[in-house]
C-alpha cells in the first residue's frame, strides 16, 4: 500500500477550490505523508484567482501562481519536479468527486501507473442541447476499467492518474505540446515502447463543467491542429489518422477538401444550435482535420 502522495493538480482559469476541498478532507483521514499542490499555469482570470488562493489556508496545500503560459506537457512536468513524494496523482482542477473512497481506493495499488478514469454528470433537463455533453454521453459506456483496459495506452487520459515519480523522471511529457490536446496520447505511445504497464481502474472523477458549443468546437479545432503537428508520431495511435491514412492512400484528400467547403457552414451552425449532432460532429472533425493535411 502507497504511503504517501503528492496530489498535483495544473488550472488554468479555471477554480479548483471544491475539488481540493474534497482531496483534503480525505487526505486528512489517511494515515499517509501526504501533500497538494497546485500550480496555475498563467491564468488571467482574476476571479478564478481569487477563488484559488483561499486553498492557502488548508493545511499541507500549496498553490504556485505562475506569470505565464507554459502548457499542457510542461505544467505537468513543473508539478513532478516540485513534488515531495515517490507517488504522484494528477487531476485536472475543474473535475469533482462524487466517491468519498477516491483517496484510498488509489492508495491500494502499488503498479507504476494507475488510471482511474471519468464519468460525467447527467442532466438531460439542462445539458441536453450542449454538444460537449451529448458527445460525452455517448462514450459514457466506453468509460468503465474493463474495456479501457483492452487498450490501456490509447485508453489514457491526463486527467486522473496516479505514476511513480521515478517514471515520470524517466519519462517526462514530451514539452513540444504546448496546445490542446494528444500529449497524453504520445505518453501513452512512449510508455508502451518501453514496457511501462498502465493498470486501469475504477476510480473515477466527474466531469461537470460543459463549456459552450462554440467554445467546445474551437478547443476540438485546436486540437485537431495539434494532431496535424504530431501526425507521425502518434500513427497508429489515433483512430482520425487511421481514417486519414486510407483517404490518403486512396487520393481522396482533394474531395474531403471540397467537401468541408460545401458543408461547414451548415455543420457548424448545427453544432453550435440548441440541438448539436455528435454524427454531424465528427464528420466536421475529419473534414477539418484534411483541410490540414498537406
Amino acid at each position: 500500500m502507497t504511503d504517501s502522495l503528492s496530489v498535483l493538480i495544473p488550472v488554468f482559469n479555471c477554480s479548483c477550490r471544491d475539488l481540493v476541498d474534497a482531496l483534503h478532507e480525505q487526505l486528512c483521514k489517511e494515515d499517509i505523508k501526504w501533500e497538494i499542490i497546485v500550480a496555475d499555469d498563467g491564468s488571467d482570470d482574476e476571479q478564478t484567482k481569487a477563488e484559488n488562493r483561499a486553498i492557502r489556508s488548508l493545511e499541507n496545500v500549496h498553490l504556485i501562481e505562475r506569470e505565464v503560459n507554459s502548457g499542457r506537457a510542461k505544467i505537468r512536468n513543473f508539478l513532478a519536479g516540485e513534488a515531495l513524494y515517490d507517488r504522484l496523482l494528477f487531476l485536472d482542477g475543474d473535475n469533482s468527486l462524487r466517491n468519498e473512497h477516491f483517496i484510498s481506493n488509489y492508495l491500494a495499488h502499488e503498479t507504476p501507473i494507475v488510471y482511474g478514469g471519468y464519468d460525467i454528470i447527467h442532466d438531460d433537463s439542462t445539458l441536453l442541447s450542449n454538444l460537449r455533453y451529448r458527445y460525452e454521453l455517448k462514450a459514457d459506456g466506453n468509460h468503465n476499467a474493463a474495456i479501457r483496459q483492452q487498450k490501456p495506452y490509447q485508453d489514457f487520459h491526463t486527467s486522473n492518474f496516479m505514476v511513480a515519480k521515478e517514471v515520470m523522471t524517466r519519462f517526462p511529457f514530451d514539452e513540444r505540446f504546448r496546445h490542446y490536446g494528444y500529449e497524453d496520447v504520445l505518453w501513452g505511445k512512449t510508455l508502451q515502447g518501453n514496457g511501462i504497464a498502465i493498470k486501469h481502474i475504477d476510480n473515477p472523477v466527474t466531469f461537470t463543467d460543459f463549456e459552450t458549443n462554440e467554445h467546445f468546437v474551437h478547443k476540438t479545432e485546436e486540437g485537431l491542429r495539434t494532431l496535424h503537428q504530431f501526425a507521425d508520431d502518434l500513427q497508429g495511435y489515433s483512430p482520425l489518422l487511421d481514417y486519414d491514412r486510407k483517404i490518403r492512400l486512396l487520393h481522396l484528400t482533394p474531395l474531403f477538401r471540397l467537401m468541408y467547403k460545401m458543408l461547414h457552414k451548415s455543420l457548424l451552425h448545427n453544432l453550435k444550435g440548441n440541438n448539436p449532432s455528435v454524427f454531424k460532429f465528427n464528420i466536421y472533425k475529419l473534414l477539418y482535420f484534411e483541410t490540414l493535411r498537406n
